[in-house]
């Protein structure tokens, strides 16, 4: 059974403030936070869309989208004479709606005058804050076949992880009979599904929802009209459990929930791992971007040991190791990276600005010579001067200044701070 692409819309939650993510997210929105060097996170979402030739999406935003704005309208194009588009649906009071987002089905609600314009079977529900590779033709297609009304995407988890999600109970047949939120440990013995014999070889008996979902258009229009449900995962589940059919399906492979610094952070240092769990290198998975049209990348007596470099760089930097390196970033002589991620420039500095800078005793964009970062997150446009050391770990107290922050023993830089020669964190 081959689903048509003019049969499915896909719906992308950019989420609120983001505040799980501070201070990445003080001055863009969550989907707009870049990723792995040269991404950012809502490519992901994107990007599993179009393969699986869905074509037809919005994302919905409130919180500081003109980078995102602007990022989406430079990336994806489909053409004057396509039906296809990614369109960006940000909070606006109305006489009917004068609030801002509520929660995730309250901006769906809010924005369902916008979907209803289109011609759709089916809702495709996403999250903008996940790290993942899926083909939702095959949920799509398993959704049809079971003639369901509400098809939740589930990852089977062990005991541990369980109580950080909305559990599902699932019958024979995969239909969802019972729900939970963050069960209590003592309760996980009742709270076991089927799973494959490769889940049960890992002890991981139990469903965890995905923030997936795929809803048929009347019944999206249906729930949608209850002005008193805000949320999907809270409240929308819950009460459809026992009142509609309700699938689960299961997905294997590598997922995980990029909402805060510590996950962020280590879904993409993941990245440099020599087999890394999420492959960038996939013929059939694509991550698509936005094109730079930038220049290779240089060195100059470098050490690169399991690290990701993006496009335009310049680094003479004396090591970088298991770090991954964004777009134009200029890293001095003698500095050593480790275990970081550098987001890069927007811009490549002029001669004439740089010569000021050095006349005026300013740090130039990037990081100085003989600098020492490690653990930590330098966001984008930051002017790191000389001899700066930064060592990140589990024995920084959380911190909140200026000029970075610390979350869980992360270091992350603001973006666009300046650190002057000699500064220390550690």
């Amino acid at each position: 059974m081959k689903t048509k692409k003019k049969n499915v819309v896909a719906i992308i939650l950019g989420g609120g403030q983001g505040s799980r993510l501070h201070p990445l997210t003080a001055r863009r929105s969550k989907p707009a936070v870049p990723i792995g060097g040269k991404y950012r996170l809502v490519d992901i979402p994107i990007s599993n869309c179009i393969n699986s030739d869905i074509y037809k999406m919005f994302v919905l935003t409130q919180f500081n989208s003109a980078s995102l704005n602007a990022h989406i309208k430079n990336t994806y194009n489909f053409g004057l004479f396509s039906n296809s588009f990614v369109d960006i649906l940000a909070a606006e009071q109305t006489p009917d709606n004068p609030t801002w987002f509520q929660g995730t089905a309250d901006a769906v609600r809010q924005c369902m005058p916008h979907f209803l314009n289109h011609e759709f079977d089916y809702a495709l529900i996403l999250s903008g804050d996940q790290l993942y590779q899926m083909d939702f033709n095959a949920m799509i297609e398993a959704h049809m076949e079971a003639e369901a009304e509400i098809t939740i995407a589930t990852l089977p988890v062990n005991e541990k992880d369980a109580t950080e999600f909305g559990i599902l109970k699932t019958n024979s047949d995969s239909t969802i009979e019972s729900f939970i939120e963050k069960p209590a440990k003592e309760l996980l013995p009742d709270w076991q599904s089927e799973v494959s014999d490769e889940m049960k070889s890992q002890g991981k008996h139990y469903l965890a929802s995905m923030g997936i979902y795929i809803f048929n258009r009347n019944v999206l229009t249906e729930l949608m009209s209850n002005s008193e449900t805000k949320d999907f995962g809270k409240e929308i589940i819950p009460q459809a459990v026992g009142n509609r059919k309700l699938l689960s399906y299961q997905y294997e492979g590598y997922w995980t929930d990029i909402g805060n610094i510590d996950s962020f952070f280590e879904a993409n240092i993941g990245l440099t791992e020599d087999f890394p769990k999420f492959n960038l290198f996939d013929n059939d998975n694509k991550i698509y971007t936005r094109p730079r049209l930038l220049s290779p990348s240089k060195f100059y007596k470098t050490l690169v040991e399991r690290s990701i470099i993006s496009e335009g760089c310049i680094i003479s930097a004396k090591e970088i190791t298991k770090s991954v390196i964004g777009n134009r970033s200029r890293i001095g002589d003698d500095t050593v990276i480790q275990h970081c991620y550098v987001m890069g420039n927007d811009l490549y500095q002029s001669i004439e600005d740089i010569n000021d800078n050095i006349a005026n005793n300013i740090p130039l964009i990037g990081i100085g010579k003989r600098c020492f970062i490690n653990n930590a997150i330098v966001d984008k446009n930051c002017r790191i001067g000389n001899d700066v050391f930064v060592e990140g770990g589990k024995h920084l107290e959380d911190t909140v200044s200026d000029l970075y922050c610390v979350r869980e023993g992360i270091i992350v830089i603001r973006k666009g701070a300046i650190l002057p020669d000699g500064f220390t964190i550690k």
